[in-house]
């Protein structure tokens, strides 16, 4: 029988990432998902590209290194977790598609219930091995993502739709918490003795990891980039896709990898990941506000 082991950084995970969802759900305006309903060809395309896409190009990337099978894991989960407020912050600093970017982050929200254990327990018996001593067991799992994602962004859509006075008030000082929790929960992982529920991530294995996760990361924004163009959605909404690929929730990478199947091991694609991955989305920004001709915080032209 799965029994959980929670650590107080685990307890901060969740925490964290509660907050986080808390914060996704009040920045959901329904009139945003309803300009999606009347082109929806971008949305369906850049869902295909976060959730089919991106985990085939992170499970060939990752097939052909000599990393170790928890690491390769890792990296699946950080792939099978798309979206997050980071992107939508991009996104609304470069002039993105808002609407596409919000839509993309509430749908793949609830997705993900149910396709986080099924692309990490295929990753698991593929990379580990049928009689692996790690798991993920469906049912707990589907319950711990759900009351610690889906429902703290429901009750932030509910407070939005309802009190949208109350909403406003709020938004600034969560967002502001969310981002002291961020940080301190990854150095605590970063730097906190492995006993006590951090990662033991060395110089090394960092720098063993680094350049498979740039990879991943720039095949990202290529993977949504090229997405979008192919269904000629235009550039903007390319550009935001790219965004909403390559951005994964790496907050909710470390909850699975670190809480619902305990593996310091597998937490470590995603923390490095996270070291660089906005950065990484702010020169992308620049390069396409560069080819497009057109202001770096502006509009599209």
């Amino acid at each position: 029988m799965f029994v959980m082991h929670l650590t107080y950084i685990d307890i901060m995970v969740s925490a964290v990432l509660a907050t986080i969802m808390f914060g996704v759900g009040l920045s959901i305006n329904m009139d945003d998902l309803k300009e999606i309903r009347r082109s929806p060809k971008a949305f369906l395309y850049g869902l295909f590209a976060q959730m089919i896409l991106l985990p085939l190009i992170t499970f060939t990337i990752v097939s052909f290194t000599d990393l170790p099978p928890a690491l390769k894991v890792g990296f699946i989960i950080l792939a099978a977790c798309p979206g997050g407020t980071t992107s939508g912050f991009v996104t609304v600093l470069y002039r993105g598609n808002v609407a596409l970017s919000v839509a993309l982050t509430t749908i793949n929200s609830i997705l993900t219930l149910f396709t986080i254990p099924l692309l990490v327990n295929i990753a698991l018996t593929f990379y580990m091995g049928r009689h692996s001593a790690f798991e993920l067991p469906v049912i707990q799992s589907f319950l711990q993502i759900f009351f610690i994602t889906l429902l703290p962004a429901g009750t932030g859509v509910l407070i939005r739709y309802r009190w949208n006075d109350i909403a406003d008030r709020i938004q600034k000082p969560v967002r502001t918490t969310m981002i002291i929790l961020f940080a301190g929960v990854y150095l605590l992982i970063a730097f906190a003795d492995e006993s006590k529920g951090g990662s033991g991530i060395s110089w090394r294995e960092t720098l063993s990891i680094f350049p498979i996760a740039i990879l991943v990361n720039l095949a990202g924004f290529a993977a949504g980039l090229v997405t979008g163009s192919a269904a000629k959605t235009g550039l903007r909404a390319s550009f935001t896709i790219g965004i909403e690929v390559a951005l994964q929730n790496t907050t909710l990478a470390l909850l699975v990898a670190g809480t619902l199947i305990q593996s310091n091991d597998m937490v470590k694609p995603a923390l490095v990941y996270a070291l660089f991955s906005f950065w990484t989305a702010l020169l992308y920004g620049i390069v396409v506000k560069w080819y497009n001709k057109s202001k770096l915080f502006g509009e599209f032209n």
